[in-house]
């Protein structure tokens, strides 16, 4: 495993948790300049701020942008604790990161590579490598965790 990724993850995973104990589905992500310096970090808040778009790595990129002065994230990587929906997917492809480094996979509603793939269509124009299952079980056992006690 990639030292970074694996850096970059526990603080995904910090924002994820905080995100639970707020009420939401806790994921975090951070997003990774070129250099490996982390310009920024999201967690889900779609409770908090009555916002169907405020997902983790929607937040992360707009945080990231705003850092950069710039749409454009050439050679940057987002983390994430759990697979990116067709939303996020397409945000990422949009901002032009280059990698996609996620914890949980996502049999749902993923789409960087189980259920679907946007990040990799070649229909779009540009296409984002994806590392897959970064601490994995870790990353599933927070949501996990999260949704029993929901349905308790």
């Amino acid at each position: 495993m990639n030292p970074a990724d694996d850096a970059a993850m526990t603080l995904a995973l910090s924002e994820a948790r905080q995100a639970g104990r707020l009420g939401d589905v806790p994921v975090g992500a951070v997003v990774c300049g070129p250099d490996g310096a982390v310009l920024a970090v999201g967690r889900n808040s779609r409770e908090a701020d009555h916002d169907p778009t405020a997902h983790a790595e929607v937040l992360a990129l707009r945080a990231a942008g705003a850092q950069l002065g710039s749409w454009r994230l050439d050679g940057c990587t987002l983390v994430v604790t759990l697979e990116p929906c067709t939303m996020c997917a397409g945000a990422a492809v949009l901002a032009r990161v280059a990698r996609v480094v996620l914890g949980a996979w996502d049999p749902k509603a993923g789409a960087t590579g189980s259920v679907r793939d946007v990040v990799r269509d070649s229909r779009l124009n540009h296409r984002i490598e994806v590392v897959g299952g970064v601490r994995e079980q870790e990353c599933s056992a927070v949501l996990r965790e999260f949704f029993r006690a929901h349905r308790a």
